[in-house]
């Protein structure tokens, strides 16, 4: 709808009327202008045209008026938006080594790789976190901050889905994921810093060791939420064309998981299948609850050039119109 930033000036419109109606102040002749016959002849010609005056005042008047809607600066207001209010900074590390290429997940009745499951799952949970600030860490032989804290959960979403496994190693550095994610937390105290960590193994590789990290989570008041991922058991051919069953999760490492959640106040969490890793993302969003308190402005769109313009451009063509009509009077003279 309209609006106007300054809407009293509009006080100003029946100035010209005003000033109209006063008395004419008398004039010695004296004080009076000196002006040759020939001119207030023509000036009294033109003016004894009342229907010709009454135009030209209400031309002029139109551009005065077109003037104060303008500097009363009218406005356009939109639609209300929601805007990011201040939620929580959330940083996702998620493992990209080798082992989770392991296909021990299931989408659909289909056996899918660890990875797979993530993008699915985790991409979800990325979705509804409206209100947050994401990052997203990528880990393996080091860690890479793939995206920057956003409130573009689309992006974050992208990123992860355009991940691949092998993109940074093979090994496991979670001393690296965390440090990394602790030093690109924004420096915000009123801000909740949450650190999602995903991973299928334990810390083989890095310039951190997972101690370390923790320590500086601890000191900066990161709390971590660390997820082990993998089944419990598999059905694998042996060399014989026999099966038999093994635990493709044995290198976890979930005592270190465990111990980092604990003393960051956070809890460590189980994904075992794709429904266990849907239901941490749930929890997770009654632990870390989205903010509610969702704030709105209404943009607001200039208006003022288009009645400016408006004046300007009549005054344009009324000063050209009466430079004709001088134009013509003067060769009238020389005649």
């Amino acid at each position: 709808m309209m609006h106007l930033a300054l809407p009293w000036l509009l006080a100003l419109l029946p100035l010209p009327l005003i000033m109209m109606l006063l008395p004419a102040k008398e004039q010695t002749q004296n004080n009076a202008l000196r002006v040759p016959l020939i001119m207030q002849q023509a000036s009294t010609s033109s003016m004894s045209q009342p229907t010709k005056k009454s135009r030209r005042f209400i031309l002029l008047y139109f551009i005065w008026s077109l003037i104060v809607l303008a500097v009363s600066q009218p406005q356009w207001l939109g639609e209300a938006v929601p805007i990011p209010s201040e939620g929580r900074e959330m940083m996702i590390a998620v493992d990209l080594s080798g082992s989770m290429q392991m296909e021990d997940m299931v989408i659909n009745n289909r056996a899918v790789n660890r990875l797979d499951m993530i993008k699915l799952v985790l991409g979800e949970f990325i979705e509804r976190r409206e209100g947050d600030k994401l990052g997203l860490i990528l880990f393996a032989d080091d860690a890479y901050m793939q995206t920057p804290m956003t409130f573009d959960r689309n992006n974050v979403k992208q990123m992860l889905d355009e991940s691949e496994l092998g993109l940074v190693g093979q090994a496991t550095a979670i001393g690296d994921a965390i440090g990394l994610a602790v030093k690109r937390f924004d420096e915000k105290d009123s801000s909740n810093r949450i650190l999602l960590l995903l991973t299928d193994g334990q810390n083989t590789a890095g310039k951190l060791s997972p101690d370390e990290a923790l320590s500086l989570a601890v000191e900066n008041n990161v709390t971590i939420y660390t997820i082990g991922i993998g089944a419990d058991e598999i059905l694998q051919r042996s060399f014989f064309g026999g099966t038999r069953r093994v635990n493709p999760s044995a290198d976890l490492d979930e005592d270190t998981l465990t111990n980092i959640a604990t003393a960051t106040n956070g809890r460590y969490f189980r994904a075992r299948d794709t429904k266990a890793m849907a239901e941490i993302y749930q929890l997770l969003d009654e632990l870390e609850p989205i903010e509610q308190e969702q704030k709105q402005v209404r943009p607001l769109t200039a208006l003022f050039y288009w009645p400016l313009s408006i004046a300007l451009l009549t005054a344009l063509m009324y000063l050209l119109y009466t430079s004709r009509h001088l134009f013509h009077f003067s060769s009238q003279l020389r005649k």
